[in-house]
C-alpha cells in the first residue's frame, strides 16, 4: 500500500495545449453530411433568430480537424450534443467529448461541458475529465467562431484546449 501512495504522489501534472478545428454541418451540403441532428424542436423562437428556439437540441458527430478546411487532416470527432438553454440569449449548453483518433492523442478523450454564448467572440468551456492520455483531465476550451454561413447555420469554430493531466 505505501509503495502504491508513494507511486501517486510521484505523477506530476502537465499542461497539454491543444488546437483544432471542430465543423458542426446542421445543413448537409453536398459532400459534406449533416453531423449535428436536430432531435428537438421547442416552441419559443429566440428573439433575434427566429429560426432557433428555447429548449431545440442537436446532436453532434462533428469532425475535428488540423486546419480549418474540412479537407484538412482528421484528428478526430466531437460527440455529444447542445441545447438552446436560454430564453434571450444565443447561448447553447455544450455536452462533447473530443474523441481523438488520429495523431498522438489517438484512442483518447476530452470530455467538455458548460456554457457557449456562441456570439460572444472568445467563449471559455471547462474540462470535466478524459480518458487515455488525458483520464482525470481537468483544464478549459476557447472556443471561436472561425466561420459560420447564415443561411445554413453550418460553422467551423477554432478550439484551442488547455488540458492538465497526470503523466
Amino acid at each position: 500500500m505505501a509503495l502504491l501512495l508513494v507511486g501517486a504522489a510521484a505523477a506530476t501534472k502537465t499542461t497539454t495545449h491543444l488546437k483544432f478545428y471542430m465543423h458542426d454541418i446542421v445543413t448537409a451540403v453536398p459532400p459534406s453530411p449533416a453531423t449535428a441532428v436536430r432531435v428537438a424542436r421547442a416552441v419559443t423562437s429566440l428573439p433575434l433568430e427566429p429560426a432557433v428556439r428555447f429548449g431545440d437540441v442537436f446532436v453532434i458527430d462533428d469532425p475535428l480537424t488540423e486546419g480549418p478546411d474540412a479537407a484538412s487532416p482528421a484528428v478526430g470527432t466531437a460527440q455529444g450534443f447542445y441545447m438552446y438553454a436560454s430564453r434571450t440569449d444565443a447561448a447553447l449548453m455544450l455536452s462533447v467529448n473530443m474523441v481523438f483518433t488520429a495523431g498522438p492523442h489517438n484512442g483518447s478523450t476530452i470530455a467538455v461541458i458548460g456554457r457557449d454564448a456562441i456570439l460572444d467572440l472568445v467563449r471559455e468551456l471547462p474540462v470535466v475529465g478524459g480518458t487515455g492520455v488525458f483520464r482525470g483531465a481537468t483544464g478549459y476550451g476557447l472556443l471561436r467562431t472561425y466561420a459560420i454561413n447564415g443561411t445554413t447555420f453550418n460553422a467551423v469554430l477554432q478550439v484551442d484546449m488547455y488540458v492538465h493531466a497526470r503523466v
